[in-house]
């Protein structure tokens, strides 16, 4: 079965080694999507990266400290979006969000039932 509709994506971009409470960070946010009702969320470890600080971030096996850039990207409604931001601003000291639209094209097993839209 195939649905298109109009939504909202969210990518959170910070560094591995960021905590929330003394949880890493990936997985406080995670939470807090599933917590929230969220359609879902996908964590994504890249190879390397910077942003503002301008200290490069990567994942290296030849040092103990691992700092790989970590993407958190999500897909909603505007409605459940706007939810969750002021999550993030608590949770999220050194980072960057970007919000877009997006043309979602969802495929799924038929059931005989319509999908849910997020």
């Amino acid at each position: 079965m195939k649905d298109e509709f109009e939504a909202r994506m969210l990518r959170v971009h910070f560094g591995e080694d960021d905590k929330w409470q003394g949880k890493p960070l990936h997985e406080a946010i995670l939470a807090k999507c599933q917590e929230l009702g969220l359609a879902g969320a996908t964590v994504y470890r890249g190879i390397e990266g910077y942003g503002t600080s301008s200290r490069i971030r990567h994942d290296s096996y030849w040092t103990l400290s691992k700092d790989a850039p970590i993407m958190l990207s999500i897909v909603d409604t505007e409605n459940q979006i706007q939810r969750l931001i002021p999550h993030l601003d608590a949770m999220v000291e050194e980072g960057l969000i970007a919000v877009s639209n997006v043309h979602v094209i969802r495929y799924s097993r038929s059931s005989g039932e319509p999908p849910e839209r997020p």
